[in-house]
């Protein structure tokens, strides 16, 4: 575990401690199981990928440890509604407050701003953070391999489960995917980010693809910037990606996303974008290009 992670993972213990001494377990799961459904994650994904298009989990992300503020104008909400109007499947909405600048309550309002299912993007490590999840409206969590043995990953994605939450487990080298294919999962993330160098290559996804059953959904995290990376994983089968950085350094996140995902758009785009033209798309653009819908 890189020395970056352990100091997150001691953080969240202590979060967790303050927590529990002002709300027992107990009450986050009364009101965890007091929610509407869970929106469907998987399925979210899957739709999109029975129909030909890329499955984009879309990051809202205010800040980062290694880049400090990413987007100085954060508004979850807006940003949420831009990721559905431009074809996202799915949000990932970071909720870690030391590290991210994150909050529970970035993730309820990009959620209550749209329709799509919504990962709780945080470092998960106790059964209170799972239902604290389900307790803020989230619809998946993450589990991450580096930060947390088999049995710990087993008894949270279980609890997840329980809740109706989707679970994506996110590895970064072979010895945690052995892991991580033990869970009963279908998603399973790539981080192409090295957590001791921060150094990202798209070989971390491609070199571990050989390894990985066919009934698994992939997820490329980290390193998709332009529309080539995207293609170069389609052409092996990669059809989900989390992307976060890219789309938040963007004036508009949402047509970002369009670019990334469809070159084609990317070219009547670029124009526009010469002439300071606002790229908020019409009906008649998107219904053009196929892979938004």
């Amino acid at each position: 575990m890189s020395d970056i992670l352990n100091r997150i993972i001691t953080t969240k213990h202590e979060e967790i401690a303050a927590a529990r001494a002002v709300k027992p377990l107990a009450a986050v799961e009364a009101e965890a199981a007091a929610q509407a459904a869970p929106r469907d994650f998987v399925g979210a994904i899957r739709r999109k990928i029975a129909a030909g298009q890329p499955a984009v989990i879309a990051e809202i992300k205010k800040a980062s440890p290694s880049k400090g503020i990413i987007r100085p104008d954060f508004k979850p909400a807006d940003i949420a509604r831009s990721y559905e109007q431009h074809g996202a499947a799915c949000l990932s909405v970071l909720t870690d407050r030391q590290y991210f600048q994150g909050c529970p309550e970035y993730l309820q309002q990009a959620r209550a701003a749209c329709n799509l299912p919504v990962l709780r993007k945080d470092f998960m490590v106790d059964a209170y953070q799972v239902a604290e999840a389900r307790a803020m409206g989230a619809d998946c969590i993450l589990l991450i391999a580096a930060a947390l043995s088999l049995p710990d990953m087993q008894v949270l994605e279980a609890q997840a489960m329980g809740f109706g939450m989707a679970v994506l487990v996110e590895v970064h080298n072979g010895e945690e995917l052995d892991a991580a294919l033990q869970l009963k999962t279908p998603l399973l993330g790539i981080n192409n980010r090295n957590l001791r160098t921060f150094d990202v290559t798209l070989d971390t996804t491609l070199g571990l693809l050989p390894r990985i059953p066919h009934d698994r959904i992939v997820v490329t995290e980290s390193g998709i910037l332009k529309p080539e990376d995207a293609a170069l994983m389609r052409a092996k089968k990669v059809d989900t990606f989390l992307v976060g950085e890219a789309f938040m350094r963007a004036a508009e996140p949402g047509v970002e996303l369009a670019r990334l995902i469809s070159p084609e758009l990317a070219l009547m785009l670029k124009p526009l974008e010469e002439l300071n033209v606002p790229l908020a798309l019409p009906e008649s653009v998107t219904a053009a290009v196929p892979v938004l819908q």
